[in-house]
C-alpha cells in the first residue's frame, strides 16, 4: 500500500507571527503557559494565526487479540464486544464525554471476535474476527495489516472537522502495545508492561514473560511495519492508518493512552513528521505511558491518573484546545483595550 506522505508544520515566518500574536495579548508573557505552545500548534497546523476548533470527531476502534490465549488479561476476551455494546448504548464514559463536549463518536469494528450485523453507530471494518496470538505466530499477515491502515486512512479522510481524536476497545490490547513500545523504542519489556485492565503483580511478571519470549519468536522483525503486523492488533494498526492520513490533511490529532500512542509510535517511525501533528491528552497510569511520551518527546496537557482508555482523556483535553483557539482569537490586545505594557 502506498502510506500518505506528511509534510511537517514548519513555518519560521508563521511561528514568529503566532508569537508575537500571543505577547501582545492582555497578560504578562507566558502566562498561559501550555495554552500558549497549544495555540501555537493549532496556528502552524492550521497554517493561520487565527486557528479553529471544528467538528471535533473521536474514532474509537475495537479490536481481539489471540495473545489473550496466553493468560494476559484480567478479563476475558467477551469483554471487547460487550464494551462495543455499552458504546452502542450511550452507556460508557467515552459516550458520556464526547456528549459533554460537543465530539461526533464513531465506534468502528475493526476486529471484534463477534458479529454484531448492521448496527446503527457502529462502523463495520472487520479485517478478521481478532489477531491471532503473536506469542506463536504474527498477529497479522501483511496484507491484513495493510488492509487495516487503509481502513483507517478512508474513515479520517470521511471526517468533516480539523480535530480527530483517538480511543480504543480491546482485551488485550496492553499487550500488543507493551510490545510494541519495546521493538519501537528498545526499552526493555520489564519498563513497558503494565497492569493493563487490573493485573496482580504475578499477572504482570506473567505478561513480561509472555512479550518477552514472542519477542524471541520474532527476532529480526525491526521494519515499523514488519513490528506492527507481527505484534499490533487492527484497531492499532487502523488507528495509525487513520493518524497518517489526518496529519496528511492537515488535521489535529488529539492522542489519548498507552494503547493509542503505541499506534501513534508506529505511525511516527513510518512518517516523523506526524508528531508536528499531535497533542498529547494526558499521562495515563497504565505503566510505561510516561516512558513512551518520553520517547517521543511529548508534553501531555493533563494528569488525571487515568487508565480507561476509550479516547476518554482525549475528550476531556478537547476543551482546552476550544481555550487555546478562543484565546488567541478573542483576547483584547494591549493596544486595543488600551492597557499599558510592561515597562522596560
Amino acid at each position: 500500500m502506498r502510506l500518505p506522505h506528511i509534510a511537517p508544520t514548519a513555518d519560521p515566518d508563521l511561528a514568529l507571527r503566532l508569537s508575537a500574536a500571543i505577547n501582545n495579548k492582555t497578560k504578562p508573557l507566558g502566562s498561559l503557559g501550555a495554552l500558549e505552545r497549544l495555540a501555537s500548534r493549532l496556528g502552524l497546523i492550521q497554517r493561520t494565526v487565527a486557528p479553529t476548533i471544528e467538528q471535533p470527531a473521536i474514532l474509537v476502534f475495537a479490536g481481539d487479540h489471540g495473545v489473550v490465549a496466553e493468560g494476559v488479561s484480567a478479563y476475558p476476551q467477551d469483554v471487547t464486544w460487550q464494551m462495543v455494546e455499552n458504546f452502542l448504548a450511550q452507556g460508557a464514559a467515552i459516550n458520556v464525554f464526547a456528549r459533554q463536549n460537543g465530539i461526533d463518536l464513531h465506534v468502528v469494528d475493526a476486529g471484534v471476535n463477534h458479529e454484531f450485523g448492521v448496527r446503527a453507530g457502529l462502523v463495520d471494518r472487520k479485517v478478521a474476527r481478532g489477531t491471532r496470538n503473536f506469542a506463536r505466530e504474527p498477529a497479522m499477515t501483511p496484507e491484513q495489516c495493510a488492509a487495516a491502515l487503509e481502513h483507517g486512512a478512508a474513515l479520517a479522510a470521511d471526517l468533516p472537522g480539523n480535530v480527530v481524536g483517538f480511543g480504543e476497545m480491546g482485551i488485550g490490547n496492553t499487550t500488543a502495545a507493551a510490545a510494541l513500545m519495546h521493538k519501537l523504542t528498545g526499552l526493555p519489556v520489564a519498563d513497558c508492561v503494565g497492569a493493563g485492565t487490573g493485573l496482580s503483580p504475578d499477572g504482570v511478571l506473567h505478561k513480561q514473560r509472555v512479550i518477552e519470549a514472542a519477542v524471541r519468536h520474532h527476532a529480526g522483525v525491526d521494519d515499523p511495519l514488519a513490528v506492527l503486523a507481527a505484534f499490533g492488533g487492527f484497531e492499532i494498526a487502523m488507528m495509525a492508518g487513520a493518524m497518517l492520513k489526518a496529519a496528511a490533511l492537515r488535521k489535529v490529532l488529539l492522542i489519548d493512552g498507552f494503547i493509542v500512542t503505541s499506534a501513534l509510535l508506529a505511525a511516527a517511525r513510518i512518517e516523523p513528521a506526524i508528531l508536528d501533528y499531535c497533542v498529547f491528552a494526558h499521562c495515563s497510569d497504565e505503566s510505561g505511558h510516561r516512558r513512551m511520551l518520553d520517547a517521543l518527546g511529548a508534553e501531555p496537557l493533563l494528569h488525571l491518573n487515568l487508565r480507561l482508555g476509550e479516547g476518554t482523556g482525549a475528550a476531556l483535553a478537547l476543551p482546552l484546545l476550544h481555550a487555546a483557539a478562543n484565546f488567541l482569537n478573542e483576547m483584547a490586545t494591549f493596544e486595543s483595550a488600551s492597557v499599558s505594557e510592561k515597562s522596560a
